[in-house]
């Protein structure tokens, strides 16, 4: 029986993660509007910027790309960060699939498997990547292959929902919901978009 629960990828970007606004205080959207304007105008302040776009969990990928990739591109400001500059890659090339500049994303990830060539987060963002340039069999095997290593990795289970149902496949997005709810039985979101999968089957016992 599902309980409701899960807003589905209603977004068009392949991460199909929205804004959550309802999440940040009106004096951090304040800041963060306030700095992006800032940093718009050629005031600086560009990694506090992007620093707290990743804090608030906010997506603001058109000026995370822009803004990143100035900073990437500069090597005194790239070796000024240290090893903050691997979270700036990793950070650049999401904000560059959602805008699906590819070739950007693919920079960005080649860095970082270069210096982290066994991790499991960059392997993650290969399979993002993959995904974002719809090419889904290749995407899928990569997660599957990613899940084999890490059974517990819920962004990986999640993805592959998401793929299944951008491939019209209700009925394996419900068998994936349903494997992913017996791993992590709270997950309200999950319980939600199982029951919006069978309400749009007409499977009302099942969504009740």
């Amino acid at each position: 029986e599902a309980r409701k629960g899960l807003s589905t990828n209603r977004s068009t970007r392949f991460v199909g993660t929205k804004q959550s606004r309802e999440m940040v205080t009106k004096t951090e959207e304040t800041k963060l509007n306030q700095l992006e304007n800032q940093v718009d105008n050629g005031g600086g302040g560009a990694w506090e910027y992007l620093s707290l776009v990743r804090k608030l969990k906010v997506r603001r990928s058109e000026q995370v790309l822009k803004h990143g990739s100035s900073i990437l591109s500069d090597s005194g400001k790239r070796s000024a960060l240290g090893p903050d500059v691997w979270t700036l890659n990793e950070q650049v090339a999401i904000a560059a699939m959602d805008c699906q500049c590819f070739d950007v994303a693919q920079n960005c990830i080649k860095a970082l498997q270069k210096k982290f060539p066994e991790s499991k987060r960059v392997g993650r963002l290969e399979a993002l990547l993959l995904e974002a340039k719809g090419l889904w069999g290749e995407a899928e095997e990569a997660y599957s292959s990613l899940l084999e290593d890490n059974p517990l990795d819920q962004a990986i289970h999640k993805r592959r929902v998401a793929i299944s149902k951008a491939l019209g496949k209700p009925s394996l997005a419900i068998e994936l919901l349903n494997k992913y709810l017996e791993l992590f039985m709270a997950d309200h979101d999950a319980w939600r978009q199982l029951a919006e999968i069978y309400l749009s089957l007409q499977m009302y016992k099942q969504a009740a």
